[in-house]
């Protein structure tokens, strides 16, 4: 009989336990069983998957993508039987997340009061980061990125496109006059991003092409909520995405500027994960509620006529 997920549970204990001894103890068997079956392990794998000296045990590289992918497998199993014996609402476990600040605060947690009263047994582990994130490094199971996706493994369900708008407060536009070319940034005060991929260019719309036109401020930051806070503040422009800044038009506390010049300036957004077939129901009962009404909440500024230009 095949008794692989068995086999998988005492090897994922051996790691966790940090020792034969102490998983055989967890696991009410002897030393000499568990070692042995972890030799048949890697004789019918072909592979060492944990270096044994008498101070400690360490994971090769394929007994960590062994660990990883097993401990996977396990909740998965333990996610099937939950599902199938109480019913898909006593779905638990831990969602790992990351996100951008500004869509984090103001796209996901919005939504997690209502996913927590239909599933209150699953943990979101949320991180918010405007930095990209490793999604097997970091352990994450669901990354929401804006921005160009580079060619990999990971599943991709796009969420929404989100346009840039170049904004100033009143009070900024007041004190130093609204730009009406591109030519104009120049004599502005255009806050900026620090991260690694940021570039001190903003892409405009010039003659009818786009141009990357350099651009310099007092301010460099890491994630797109310092910026907005700055320029509500009256410091500068600022370029960000339209759901960032939506209210803030709306309640005339920012104004768009050049808004000619940053057509077609946009970035699909979309939710990163792995898995396929073999997702844990917990990550997929994430996206199956998550997915839709970020659709939506990314369709309102699209639908909405947001931040007319302020007359001067």
């Amino acid at each position: 009989m095949d008794n692989r997920a068995g086999e998988m549970q005492v090897f994922v204990r051996v790691v966790e336990a940090g020792s034969f001894s102490e998983a055989a103890r967890q696991l009410l068997m002897t030393p000499s069983t568990v070692s042995k079956l972890i030799a048949r392990m890697e004789d019918r794998l072909g592979a060492r998957l944990i270096e044994r000296s008498t101070r400690r045990l360490s994971l090769t590289d394929e007994g960590r993508l062994f660990y990883e992918r097993s401990g996977a497998l396990l909740s998965e199993l333990d996610d099937i039987e939950r599902e199938i014996s109480l019913g898909a609402a006593s779905a638990g476990g831990t969602v790992r997340v990351n996100a951008s600040v500004a869509f984090g605060v103001l796209a996901i947690e919005p939504l997690l009061p209502e996913f927590w009263r239909t599933y209150p047994n699953v943990v979101v582990d949320l991180s918010l980061s405007d930095d990209i994130v490793d999604l097997y490094l970091d352990r994450t199971d669901v990354a929401f990125r804006v921005g160009s996706l580079a060619d990999s493994s990971l599943l991709a369900r796009k969420i929404g496109v989100a346009h840039r708008k170049i904004v100033a407060s009143p009070a900024y536009l007041d004190a130093h006059g609204t730009p009406v070319t591109i030519e104009d940034l120049d004599g502005h005060n255009c806050l900026g991003f620090n991260f690694r991929r940021a570039a001190p260019v903003w892409p405009l719309r010039e003659g009818g092409r786009i141009v990357d036109r350099m651009v310099g401020g007092n301010l460099l930051a890491n994630n797109g909520e310092t910026v907005r806070r700055f320029a509500l503040a009256g410091m500068g422009l600022a370029r960000l995405g339209d759901y960032h800044v939506r209210a803030d038009l709306v309640a005339g506390r920012l104004v768009e500027v050049l808004a000619d010049a940053g057509h077609g300036d946009e970035e699909d957004v979309h939710a990163l994960y792995l898995g396929g077939q073999r997702m844990p129901q917990r990550i997929r009962l994430f996206l199956d509620f998550m997915v839709p009404r970020l659709q939506a909440f990314m369709k309102g500024s699209e639908d909405g006529r947001i931040g007319e230009p302020r007359p001067r």
